[in-house]
């Protein structure tokens, strides 16, 4: 495969049984075959992506010392501010030439997660700022939920198998600033070759081009979306769930060439987490005789934690 299938997902929010039908299959087969999609039709307006990118930009403006402000010890970054070069992708040493921010799940005061998940941080510089970031994390998680409807009945489960898993689930809302490279960078990229933890991951159309998939050749894709569409692609958690029936694609963020050193890119991917407690176990119906159970029996909490040990951003 040398593209990434496009799918609307208006195809499947139609009354049309045979439509919809067609979106669960055409998603389905696309993460089958490569794991990842271009989605249109999803939830998100212009002015909000407008918005957001606008807001986005204005806080990686701020100076280092305001920024750190927002730098949270001993969360493992799940919120607020995480500085460059911190974070590193799995069995590498060397930090991605990145610096991001994080939005989570907002919770009515009565959930049983208000203990488990750190709060959302205020950014007191920008009056808009968490204000946009909730709405677009909250336009995200929709559009993630519809998603995952299709890929249940896709492997054979109820249409609102994930729904209870993913309501209050673990997410994360990611703008991104990878900044202009100054100097020849010695062995750090981008965002260096990696699978992503979560159920699925839904990215905005990144200004400026970079992000690659690798198919099951083993050759690097660029993968580009339209304006009007999201970049969705299958974390390692639903791999694992689906006894790798849909695939966790390696992907990365390669740097531009040299005249476009001077430019930042920013993105900004929603990664869909389910609660701590959701059982990854290999579906029953993902195996058999030919597709023997690849995974031992984890919930996604232990995973989670597993994965944010590796990557160095909690201790053992």
């Amino acid at each position: 495969m040398q593209k990434i299938p496009s799918v609307d997902l208006r195809d499947f929010l139609s009354d049309d049984p045979v439509r919809k039908q067609k979106f669960v299959n055409e998603i389905g087969k696309a993460y089958e075959e490569i794991g990842f999609v271009a989605l249109k039709g999803h939830f998100l307006d212009d002015q909000l992506v407008e918005d957001l990118y606008s807001e986005v930009k204005h806080f990686f403006e701020l100076p280092v010392a305001v920024k750190s402000q927002y730098e949270i010890p001993g969360i493992g970054g799940q919120r607020g501010y995480v500085s460059f070069g911190k974070e590193a992708a799995k069995g590498r040493t060397t930090g991605d030439l990145k610096e991001f921010w994080h939005f989570g799940q907002y919770l009515p005061e009565d959930s049983k997660y208000v203990a488990e998940y750190p709060e959302n941080v205020e950014v007191k510089e920008l009056p808009h700022f968490n204000e946009v970031g909730e709405k677009a994390y909250k336009m995200l998680e929709k559009t993630g939920i519809y998603v995952l409807r299709a890929l249940a009945l896709y492997v054979g489960l109820d249409e609102f198998y994930f729904d209870k898993f993913v309501a209050e689930g673990n997410s994360i809302l990611r703008p991104i600033h990878y900044p202009p490279i100054t100097e020849e960078p010695k062995d750090a990229v981008r965002a260096a070759a990696h699978g992503d933890i979560n159920l699925i991951t839904l990215l905005m159309g990144a200004h400026g081009k970079g992000l690659q998939v690798q198919n099951h050749a083993g050759e690097w894709i660029d993968a580009i979306a339209q304006p009007d569409e999201l970049m969705i692609n299958v974390g390692d958690m639903l791999s694992r769930h689906t006894n790798n029936k849909l695939k966790s694609t390696i992907h990365q963020v390669v740097n531009p060439p040299k005249e476009l050193w001077g430019t930042s890119r920013y993105s900004i991917p929603f990664f869909m987490h389910p609660v701590s407690e959701m059982p990854l176990n290999c579906l029953e119906h993902c195996i058999d005789e030919d597709h023997p159970k690849l995974y031992d029996d984890i919930t996604a909490g232990e995973f989670l934690h597993e994965r944010l040990v590796e990557l160095g951003l909690i201790k053992k």
